[in-house]
């Protein structure tokens, strides 16, 4: 199964970033996941949406490619960041790759409440009428105080969250398939 892990943080030291790399590494036997950056996604904008730059080409392509989608967002002023609504923007438009599509929403963030806000907001942005993305419900992850369960060099090193993700990663791949 192939799946694309959607990061919406461009920061360098981003906890969302580790996690999707720690995603594609531990489950690498079950999934192959691509990791997809929005660094180059120029801002949405209709009057180009039927000549976007080849930027969006390759970004729709390989999630329209993907069986499902591994949505990876922080939370910014108790929603999503606008990258990442930049980005489904592109995703919902013209040929809407999304359409019917299983989706996966996780957060890492320093605060208590992990990234609860943005997910709810996603989770609706998700089942709007450009994106008809299924989104796995009951599993949800919200990883707080991220600062504490990754190490200096990226790694995830909390055995609890650990677990729950093997848990919760084993039923979106069932889920899926």
């Amino acid at each position: 199964m192939n799946i694309v892990a959607i990061v919406g943080s461009l920061r360098a030291a981003s906890y969302n970033m580790m996690l999707a790399k720690f995603i594609q590494n531990r489950y690498a036997e079950k999934v192959t996941v691509d990791i997809l950056t929005l660094h180059d996604i120029p801002m949405y904008n209709q009057d180009e949406e039927n000549n976007p730059t080849q930027a969006v080409v390759d970004f729709k392509a390989r999630v329209k490619a993907a069986d499902a989608v591994l949505w990876l967002t922080p939370e910014y002023n108790s929603s999503i960041p606008g990258v990442l609504g930049n980005a489904i923007d592109w995703l919902s438009r013209v040929d809407k790759v999304m359409i019917g599509k299983p989706s996966f929403i996780m957060g890492a963030s320093m605060g208590n409440l992990g990234t609860v806000k943005a997910q709810m907001h996603l989770r609706d942005i998700l089942f709007a009428s450009g994106l008809g993305s299924p989104v796995l419900q009951g599993n949800e992850v919200y990883i707080g105080a991220a600062h504490t369960k990754f190490d200096a060099a990226g790694n995830l090193t909390d055995e609890a969250t650990i677990q729950f993700l093997d848990k919760v990663m084993n039923n979106f791949i069932e889920w899926v398939q």
